[in-house]
């Protein structure tokens, strides 16, 4: 929870509220975060962005109904193929499925983390959920060998490009930090414009259409969900997909999270 979202919720009554100031790509380093059956399809699988997806059941229940490309690995061997992963340097986002996202797969995420994997990611309610969805499901036998080739993701800036922007923006280009003003408080990049993602659309008469628009915020995941939104509203838009720091000076560090 950030410090807005903080406020927020003490507006609404809420009393005991406290904020994890480090973030999620801190909490991911040893711990799995959770997304939904149809977050899967529409985030990862309709926009083809590369992920290890593990069905973890066993092979002879995996083979009755699966998810498109994911591969079998069950849970008691994950950590005997360790090997058969990627090599952490890539940092692929490993989502696990299982029955029902229960005990199996928390086990094979905490496998993953002990051998030093992040953005492991456990799909709630497992295939249960995927099927109640009436998302699609094949039947037969499931791939075995785990490849992985990672790419930008649609809209995705280079890290390069971005801060040759940042350095001197041009004038027919706008970064906007969609981060929230409290955030942006503490550092921003100079020159950048604040309309946080949860009000982008609220706000739009802010973001000239004539321009190009790059967004950014301290992960990438709310800069990637600004994209899309400005997006489909017709907007000539780009997106880093990068952790962002800022120190005390103002200065800061851009890494891939």
């Amino acid at each position: 929870m950030s410090p807005n979202s903080a406020g927020r919720a003490e507006k609404l009554g809420y009393t005991n509220v406290k904020v994890y100031h480090e973030g999620l790509p801190e909490w991911t380093k040893k711990n799995y975060t959770v997304l939904s059956a149809q977050y899967l399809k529409e985030a990862y699988i309709d926009k083809d962005i590369p992920n290890v997806l593990l069905d973890v059941r066993s092979a002879a229940v995996a083979k009755k109904g699966f998810i498109k490309g994911a591969v079998s690995l069950p849970a008691a061997g994950i950590a005997a193929d360790i090997t058969k992963f990627p090599p952490k340097d890539k940092k692929p986002p490993i989502i696990i499925v299982d029955d029902n996202g229960g005990d199996d797969a928390k086990s094979a995420a905490k496998s993953l983390l002990s051998a030093g994997y992040t953005s492991v990611t456990i799909v709630t309610g497992g295939m249960n959920a995927w099927k109640a969805a009436a998302l699609p499901i094949e039947t037969g036998a499931l791939a075995t060998n785990i490849v992985y080739v990672p790419k930008p993701r649609p809209g995705e800036i280079a890290m390069d490009d971005f801060k040759k922007i940042a350095s001197n923006i041009p004038a027919d280009t706008v970064i906007i930090d969609v981060r929230s003003q409290e955030e942006a408080n503490d550092g921003m990049i100079k020159g950048a414009r604040v309309v946080p993602d949860a009000v982008i659309l609220d706000r739009l008469a802010e973001v000239p259409k004539d321009k190009l628009i790059v967004t950014y915020c301290n992960t990438g995941v709310q800069a990637e969900m600004a994209y899309h939104k400005l997006k489909e509203k017709g907007y000539n838009a780009k997106f880093l997909n990068a952790k962002v720091t800022f120190d005390d000076a103002g200065n800061y560090t851009i890494e891939k999270p």
